[in-house]
């Protein structure tokens, strides 16, 4: 079962952080891999989630050691009013009626990764066996949250290898993340997990997504490093995310 990890304080962000942490309680030898995900109080239970948790702990359980790699998985929670800024890698007009204040949002996602480069995963890494480098760590999240993982995965490639993206919100700050991945070089290990519903914003989510998967194509992305599911019934909510996690986590972490 989940458990608290840790309560932080972010220099230069507002409030105090829970971090939560699932360590699957099958013995497993070795360093393990890690998954970080943003939005933490939607990752596992329902109670802290406005609208239901994932369930990643019992997702997590379910995979097969002898076909998967088994991570532990944190859960960062988010800043409450200031989530939009802390997940927004780029400064963006203030969407009508958005509480919080102000005519930007965003802009603060820089200093939410360097926390977790300098703060976090060295904790992580004293409590728990972690395979060393990116090719251990995976970033992940939805909406916001998916957003921001993209752009971590690209801006720290240092710290994270693989990337679960849902329902992200690629078009945030005038689409700015496709601009930004087209320039930067491709990561020396990546696997990348993308989903989009065709029932979120009228199709023009699951076009984004669509068009971010191209984008990596392009740069040579095969099937081993690159999911893209189009769900069909897929609207833009956490029942959603939650029914399409566990095959995000079984390409993440599937065995050669």
């Amino acid at each position: 079962m989940p458990e608290i990890f840790g309560r932080y304080t972010v220099p230069g962000l507002e409030g105090e952080r829970l971090v939560r942490v699932h360590s699957p309680s099958r013995k497993i030898r070795g360093p393990r891999p890690l998954l970080l995900l943003f939005d933490g109080q939607n990752v596992f239970d329902d109670e802290p989630s406005f609208s239901g948790g994932w369930h990643v702990h019992t997702s997590v359980d379910k995979l097969s050691p002898e076909r998967h790699h088994v991570p532990i998985v944190v859960a960062i929670d988010h800043g409450g009013e200031q989530r939009i800024d802390e997940l927004g890698p780029f400064e963006a007009p203030a969407p009508k009626g958005l509480p919080g204040g102000g005519t930007t949002r965003g802009g603060k996602a820089d200093i939410l990764l360097d926390w977790i480069g300098a703060t976090l995963l060295p904790d992580v890494r004293g409590r728990f066996p972690i395979v060393e480098g990116p090719v251990g760590v995976c970033i992940g999240g939805s909406s916001m949250g998916g957003l921001a993982a993209m752009y971590a995965h690209f801006r720290r490639p240092d710290l994270f290898g693989g990337v679960i993206s849902m329902s992200p919100s690629f078009w945030f700050g005038q689409r700015a993340l496709f601009a930004f991945v087209s320039k930067q070089p491709t990561p020396h290990f990546s696997r990348v997990y993308l989903d989009g519903g065709l029932r979120e914003g009228g199709g023009n989510m699951a076009a984004l997504v669509a068009r971010m998967a191209e984008l990596l194509t392009l740069r040579g992305y095969g099937p081993d490093k690159l999911k893209l599911v189009l769900d069909p019934r897929g609207a833009h909510g956490e029942r959603h995310w939650r029914r399409r996690f566990p095959a995000a986590l079984r390409f993440m972490y599937r065995k050669p």
